[in-house]
């Protein structure tokens, strides 16, 4: 199967499913040498991708529990004759080949593709639990969409990546050309602001918990997770300080919140902490592709670097079904604290202010980022001196 990679600014337009199910099939076979005591029935809201993926991997294949994950994605179409008119997104390969692997281990999964934003998915998810009579010990929440719609009102909400409170103008790094560019930005508005809190924030975990909960179908012990990002000084203006920052503080308050509503049943609320990572959404935000470059290249030199699949893994078996994790004056378990450590984010600060295009290959490790941004729809980079990159059907996980 010979197919190139579209990639289109921050994005890539199509996807490889070979590659796709290879690059689920490498994580499953590391989580599976290391087994844990988890839930027996978890629910992921966003789990077709990234961190959200990766959850539902570990505790299936390292907890071995029965997984409901809900995800968006489209899926490939046919003719009347069979023969494909249009691929899939990545998102939907990767659960493809994540029921093949549940299927061929006699794991429990069900899965539901759709808007998890509506009250038409969650009423799918109480409907499939009823009619197994299970209860959840675990929800994963990791969402992240540029847009919700109110069914009832019909009212929707854009999310926006802007600065707050004054102008913000810096450089990043264009994923598909590997060179520097500036970037400037304006402040949000109000309106935006509140635009951003209401798709990103923490509304929607909460009435999917509470919805739940109404329905009597969290167990005693119940737990729920969400996923953050802090960072540093290089990216406050723009993550921290900026509108998805707000929408981050909502979601920490949406943990208290919780943690209070489910006293009854001795529930819990907890948000995760992760590194900067290649994720879709990271990827979009400007900034953050030549940071995670410079970052990648700083602590894959110090040894400490992690991939997607090694937080989740440390957070479940040191955090939340474990001990041995930090946590915060909030009450977040920490698995950012490599990234800031102090001799990374000074060796990080101090190439950022020489880099130009003719060193970027020096300073940062832009091969790193674009690999692992191709992997996230199923392509192995091939990196040239060009940058050309080619996809072909010859995958496997050590090429991945």
């Amino acid at each position: 199967m010979n197919i190139q990679p579209r990639i289109k600014g921050v994005i890539c337009t199509n996807a490889h499913p070979e590659g796709c199910a290879a690059s689920v099939n490498e994580q499953i076979e590391f989580v599976s040498r290391t087994p844990f005591n988890g839930p027996k029935t978890a629910l992921v809201v966003g789990a077709s991708s990234g961190y959200g993926l990766a959850s539902r991997i570990m505790l299936a294949f390292a907890g071995g529990a029965d997984t409901l994950g809900v995800y968006l994605d489209r899926a490939p179409t046919a003719d009347d004759a069979g023969h494909p008119l249009k691929q899939g997104t990545a998102g939907w390969y990767h659960n493809r080949a994540f029921e093949q692997a549940a299927a061929a281990q006699g794991l429990g999964h069900e899965s539901i593709n759709g808007d998890a934003f509506s009250a038409q998915v969650k009423q799918q998810v109480i409907d499939l639990l009823r009619a197994q009579g299970k209860v959840l010990d675990l929800l994963v929440y990791s969402v992240a969409a540029p847009r919700r719609m109110d069914e009832q009102t019909g009212e929707s909400w854009r999310s926006v990546l802007k600065p707050v409170g004054s102008a913000f103008q810096g450089k990043t790094l264009d994923p598909e050309k590997g060179l520097l560019k500036p970037v400037s930005l304006e402040p949000a508005s109000e309106d935006e602001i509140a635009h951003t809190v209401k798709v990103m924030g923490g509304e929607d975990w909460q009435q999917w918990v509470l919805r739940l909960q109404q329905e009597g179908l969290l167990a005693p012990g119940f737990k729920t997770l969400a996923y953050t990002y802090i960072g540093d000084k290089l990216t406050w203006p723009i993550y921290g300080d900026a509108t998805i920052g707000c929408a981050k503080k909502h979601l920490d308050q949406t943990a208290q919140q919780l943690n209070k509503a489910l006293t009854d049943i001795d529930g819990e609320a907890h948000i995760g902490v992760l590194k900067a990572l290649v994720t879709q959404a990271s990827a979009a935000i400007p900034v953050m592709p030549l940071y995670i470059s410079l970052l990648y290249r700083v602590m894959k030199e110090q040894g400490v670097h992690e991939t997607c699949i090694e937080q989740i893994q440390r957070l479940f078996l040191t955090g939340l079904y474990g001990t041995g994790a930090q946590k915060d004056e909030l009450g977040r378990f920490r698995l950012d604290e490599k990234e800031l450590a102090s001799g990374i984010q000074q060796e990080v600060t101090r190439r950022w202010a020489r880099l130009t295009d003719e060193n970027l290959p020096e300073l940062a490790d832009f091969k790193g980022f674009r690999s692992d941004f191709l992997k996230l729809f199923g392509f192995r980079d091939q990196v040239s001196g060009n940058n050309e990159v080619s996809a072909n059907n010859e995958v496997s996980g050590s090429n991945l």
